[in-house]
């Protein structure tokens, strides 16, 4: 709720509380136990920042959220609300919040998609839980995709890619250093799980455009709401792509300065997520980014059970607080109050750590910060209620706001053009291809071959057998007068010889 001063009204301690717009975006934290009404809260700032003109992002864990596209109503929590604060009912205009509804897997919300180029190595090694090693081929990997022009939009992309390296490795290996087939299994194998979890659908394009988010309607920021509940059952999936969208804001919009309201306001529930076994060099990262993006505008509000969810580099960026009850049933709860307290201004009218302990639902201890930046004593004060539905809405309901978007047919289609996948096939069917191609052609040779040596023996045995009879001939026409003279003097003699005897058999019978 906004006053006639365009203050962000949000709290009531003995007078009520306000948040200046121009400190909106030196960032803020909403910390508080399970069931306090951190939610509540959040849905407050999140319609006060809409009404202002701020467009924000909110991941929505329960549904819970989607309400604020509603027009609320008084029920008994409100009104007794209303006589605590002593308000006018006459003079609150209960009203919903402009809504877009987004669902990485596309089912509650227009979908959300991004590449792997986009993604990049640091933010797929977290996702993927890769170790150092590991990672490190994986920057190779795209180092490589980049030199040959290779676009990485997809999961099966970057498998093809990974194939295509480790193939290829030893090509690169001096130039880049080792890359090992077993560092290449161990990442193909987490993409795999990435699959299983639904990372697929998150991959691909038409790409989401961050500026898609930062709207107006009707005078107001829009809120662009995440359904998350789904996403929330792979916590690295869902602190990663709420940081890549975090890192894409920073990438994307220009630098501004300081401005009379920011232009943006980036609600990440669930922060301890996001720290929770991440790496120094993406601790850093989100720090970096925390710490420049609210020169282009964009304040950042972490939602968590606890401050010490938040490293203290980044918790000492967040300027404004909402600290809702915590529990202290160990002694480790007990230094974790203690230091929940010691990052407030201590206000003498009560015990800060004291005052942790016994806040009821929807009070917090509230410090905002002041027009010179410098933050203010710290109030013991209830919230106030939001002006929108509290609680979910319908099926029904959700559908018409998602088809009535003017985004709405813009995300919903998705295509796949040539990118890795098809050019290291095409690459491979080409090469496989080639092999055949010389296989065949090897063969044809190896018969022409074969045949040539079979007609140079036939030639070779033809020649022999040429020799053989030309020398026989010979040798038979050197004895060919002498067997003729031979031949005649031997008949002629069996000529005489015969006579003889035939004379002297047919003789001697005629005699008898």
């Amino acid at each position: 709720m906004s006053d006639i001063d365009n203050k962000l009204y949000v709290a009531h301690a003995a007078s009520p509380l306000y948040m200046n717009p121009k400190m909106v975006n030196r960032h803020g934290l909403i910390a508080g136990a399970t069931g306090t009404g951190k939610t509540v809260s959040l849905q407050v700032l999140a319609e006060s920042f809409s009404n202002l003109g701020i467009p924000c992002f909110l991941a929505d864990m329960k549904g819970d959220l989607s309400g604020v596209s509603q027009t609320g109503a008084i029920n008994k929590f409100i009104g007794d609300r209303i006589k605590e604060f002593g308000m006018d009912p006459a003079s609150l205009v209960f009203t919903g919040a402009p809504v877009r509804f987004f669902d990485v897997f596309g089912e509650q919300g227009h979908p959300m998609r991004t590449t792997i180029s986009e993604m990049g190595p640091l933010l797929l090694a977290r996702l993927m839980n890769l170790n150092e090693t590991q990672e490190g081929v994986l920057n190779i990997v795209f180092r490589i995709a980049d030199e040959k022009q290779l676009l990485l939009i997809d999961i099966k992309d970057l498998r093809a890619m990974l194939d295509w390296t480790s193939r290829n490795a030893k090509e690169y290996t001096s130039i880049y250093g080792n890359i090992s087939t077993a560092s290449i299994g161990a990442i193909q194998r987490a993409l795999l799980s990435l699959e299983s979890q639904g990372a697929d659908k998150f991959f691909g394009e038409p790409a989401f455009n961050v500026f898609d988010l930062i709207q107006m309607e009707g005078g107001k920021g829009v809120l662009n709401i995440l359904a998350a509940d789904k996403l929330m059952m792979a916590p690295k999936l869902y602190s990663t792509f709420l940081l890549w969208l975090l890192s894409e804001l920073y990438d994307q919009l220009p630098e501004v300065g300081d401005l009379p309201i920011p232009r943006f306001v980036f609600f990440f529930d669930e922060a301890h997520m996001l720290f929770e076994d991440a790496p120094k060099a993406l601790k850093e990262k989100v720090e970096l980014v925390v710490r420049l993006i609210r020169s282009k505008g964009v304040g950042v509000y972490f939602i968590s059970q606890s401050p010490a969810d938040i490293p203290v580099e980044i918790l000492g960026q967040l300027g404004n607080r909402i600290q809702h009850a915590l529990r202290a049933f160990t002694p480790q709860d007990q230094k974790v109050v203690r230091a929940a307290a010691q990052t407030f201004r201590t206000n003498p009218a009560f015990d800060t750590e004291q005052a942790i302990l016994e806040l009821g639902t929807g009070e917090a201890l509230v410090s905002f910060l002041d027009d010179k930046g410098a933050p203010s004593v710290v109030e013991r004060a209830k919230m106030l209620f939001p002006m929108s539905q509290i609680g979910m809405i319908t099926p029904q309901q959700r559908e018409i706001i998602i088809k009535q978007s003017r985004l709405y047919g813009m995300y919903e289609r998705n295509f796949d053009r040539e990118s890795a996948y098809e050019r290291i096939t095409d690459e491979r069917l080409l090469e496989q291809k080639r092999v055949e191609v010389e296989r065949l052609a090897a063969e044809e040779l190896e018969v022409e071959l074969q045949r040539k040596k079979e007609d140079l023996k036939r030639e070779k045995e033809f020649d022999r057998e040429y020799r053989r009879s030309n020398s026989t001939q010979r040798r038979g026409n050197s004895k060919s007068a002498l067997d003729k003279a031979l031949g005649s003097a031997a008949t002629s003699i069996g000529r005489s010889v015969g006579t003889q005897i035939v004379r002297g058999i047919l003789g001697a019978i005629f005699k008898k």
